[in-house]
């Protein structure tokens, strides 16, 4: 027994003295790195931008010339600034603002130089000055997220950065969505202190144009504040395949429906015109992400074709063109291959039939095109490679094929990679010419330019500490989540209806705030106990094989309940009267939980005081389905990947919802 425990002890000091070693070795390589990175840029820093005054004008002077050039003129034509500012600009700087990448934060608000423990997204990329000065760059994707008085010193602390460079472009900040009260510990992550509506699944069981037009405005106000001008989103795929992992991001499965709201959304963020109070919009993912063959995401490897076996391509197409009507400033194509559709099976941002004969041409679309993420090169972290680029239809291709590929099919930018270099060599090389990467950098500047970005980069941090999450904001996010709630069955007791529920009763809970349920009643120990018993649940999924990294993170696979999970949960139902509510990022597949249960409400991200006051009668029910819930697996799988509503008998219709 000695000698056991001995092993044991040894067993765990060594583990420890592993864990010591490893800490401390990313801390010193996390130093090493930071420094290294600032001493390289340090050289390549020019001095700070002045504001002169010449003949009663008064300028920024960002090529520090001490002369008032064209496009420091905020008098002249934005088209007259752009051709001046071009002139001017190297190969290296125009490659460089071809190019978007993902940009680390520090807690405290500092710019980071390098890898860091808060911001695990830096893992993937350089460090700030190294991205500016030597790769030229002066678009960013921010991703992690912080406090907002942080948040606006940090962008400041960029901006101020940039100004050291050559001409002094200014920085355009990117970011995926961060209004959402979500489950998802991913998606959450980013919100930081801004305000919290529902999924945008969650906005279109609302179905109001005004209420979209709402969150735009006041998600538009608050990336404002904090710097942020370009909203990767909104996501206008319709979710015809219900397995599909995305499907929280979008409006449903209804062309109709996403059409209408995506029209409001992005005149909520852009507003009639694009102006200095503008956030433009990045629509994705251009032709259509949501029939993807058995539904799973061409983020993995196991899945790189979409399939369109009712021939319902164009059906996809409804909402951006609706998108383009409304002014859509920017787009995104997917990463999958149109299987069978153009005159080669290659990746959208590859696939000259899609951005160019379809985009460019037959719609006219002269705005921004910017790939989805990583297409050209692998991810790696720490060097080491963690998943392959998605070039879909382009694997066996190099990353300057690549990259020679999609700029031929007539994209501008590209997402989620540093590597300009590629295409100023394939410039001197004779292989792309200097007019066609003038196309591509005139659109970029341009929208700098209409965006006030020249006039005034920075932004005003007490005015964001009031701006983001401010009462008036929440207290409209939080309406939204209540509006958004769907009651799908309100069982009867006694012929009485159970819902809403009388307050003082007994109740069992799982997976909610005792405190909050404490407000409406007893909470008791045993289900046994309780009068009455309500429970959260979400979506099943599962980890699909051989899917990498990503496939750990992303939510995929059959949508019903299996196993001992299901077991419980149906054993609770048979000893108390349950409510279910289940957050729905998918379509969840509940027939016997729905016989079950004496009440049945679905959300798309809300908090558990939404939930209760509607079960509690605070609020009348008022959402309505935007996806069709299948009565079975083997109805999903029968389902056709890029036809709406076509299940076989589903357990509750596309529209479906319930009041009190």
């Amino acid at each position: 027994m000695k000698k056991i425990l001995r092993i044991l002890v040894y067993t765990i000091l060594s583990l420890l003295g592993f864990i010591i070693l490893v800490v401390v070795s990313i801390f010193l390589y996390l130093k090493i790195s930071s420094g290294n990175i600032a001493r390289k840029s340090k050289a390549l820093e020019f001095a700070e931008v002045k504001t002169l005054t010449i003949d009663g004008s008064t300028f920024r002077d960002l090529n520090k010339n001490g002369k008032l050039d064209v496009y420091e003129d905020s008098r002249k034509p934005i088209n007259d600034r752009v051709t001046d500012l071009l002139s001017q600009m190297t190969l290296e700087e125009k490659a460089g603002t071809m190019f978007i990448n993902m940009i680390g934060v520090n807690k405290d608000g500092s710019l980071c130089e390098g890898p860091n423990l808060h911001d695990l997204f830096t893992l993937l990329e350089s460090g700030t000055s190294k991205m500016i000065f030597m790769k030229k760059m002066n678009h960013f994707n921010i991703l992690s997220g912080g406090g907002k008085k942080e948040m606006a010193e940090w962008y400041n602390k960029l901006q101020k950065l940039e100004e050291r460079s050559r001409l002094g472009i200014p920085i355009t900040l990117a970011s995926d969505p961060r209004n959402h009260y979500s489950v998802n510990p991913l998606s959450a992550g980013f919100v930081g202190d801004m305000t919290q509506f529902p999924e945008p699944l969650g906005l279109a069981a609302i179905g109001d144009s005004l209420a979209v037009a709402e969150f735009g405005n006041i998600a538009r106000q608050e990336y404002l504040a904090v710097g942020i001008r370009v909203a990767l989103h909104p996501q206008v795929d319709l979710a015809t395949e219900p397995r599909w992992p995305r499907i929280s991001g979008t409006f449903g499965e209804d062309a109709q429906l996403t059409s209408k709201l995506a029209v409001a959304y992005i005149k909520g963020f852009q507003g009639d015109t694009i102006g200095p109070n503008s956030v433009v919009c990045m629509v994705k993912h251009f032709p259509g992400g949501g029939p993807q063959k058995e539904g799973i995401d061409p983020h993995l490897e196991i899945q790189k074709g979409q399939a369109y076996p009712g021939n319902n391509f164009n059906y996809h197409l409804l909402p951006f063109e609706a998108a383009f009507r409304a002014g859509a400033a920017e787009i995104m194509p997917y990463y999958g291959v149109p299987t069978g559709q153009t005159s080669e099976d290659v990746g959208f941002s590859f696939n000259h039939d899609i951005i160019t004969g379809l985009l460019r041409d037959k719609y006219h679309f002269d705005g921004i095109v910017c790939t989805d993420w990583g297409i050209v090169t692998d991810m790696k972290i720490f060097g080491k490679k963690v998943a392959s680029a998605r070039a879909w239809g382009m694997q066996n291709a190099s990353e300057e094929e690549r990259v020679l590929k999609i700029i031929n099919a007539g994209v501008d930018q590209f997402g989620g990679e540093s590597v300009p270099e590629i295409v100023v060599k394939l410039v001197k090389d004779g292989k792309v010419s200097t007019e066609r990467i003038d196309n591509s950098v005139r659109r970029l500047l341009r929208m700098k330019f209409r965006l006030g970005l020249f006039e005034n980069p920075y932004v005003d941090v007490e005015n964001a500490v009031k701006i983001v999450g401010n009462d008036k904001f929440k207290a409209a996010g939080d309406l939204a989540q209540r509006k958004s709630i769907v009651l799908l069955k309100n069982d009867t007791i006694d012929k009485r209806p159970v819902l809403p529920l009388k307050k003082g009763i007994k109740i069992y809970i799982r997976n909610l705030d005792a405190a909050k349920a404490a407000k409406f009643g007893t909470v008791v120990d045993k289900p046994d106990q309780a009068d009455i018993a309500i429970v959260r649940l979400k979506t099943p999924s599962e980890v699909l094989p051989n899917s990498g990294l990503l496939g750990q993170l992303m939510r995929a696979g059959d949508l019903d309940f299996k196993g001992k999970e299901k077991e419980e949960i149906l054993k609770l139902l048979a000893t108390v009267p349950t409510i279910v509510d289940i957050y729905i990022d998918r379509p969840a597949v509940i027939p016997e939980i729905s016989a079950a249960c004496k009440g049945l409400y679905v959300d798309f991200g809300a908090n558990d005081d939404a939930l209760l006051d509607l079960v509690f009668g605070n609020f009348n029910p008022q959402g309505k389905l935007p996806i069709e819930m299948p009565s079975s697996m083997d109805a999903v799988r029968k389902q056709k990947e890029d036809v709406p509503y076509d299940s076989e008998n589903p357990l509750y219709r596309f529209g479906f919802g319930l009041s009190y």
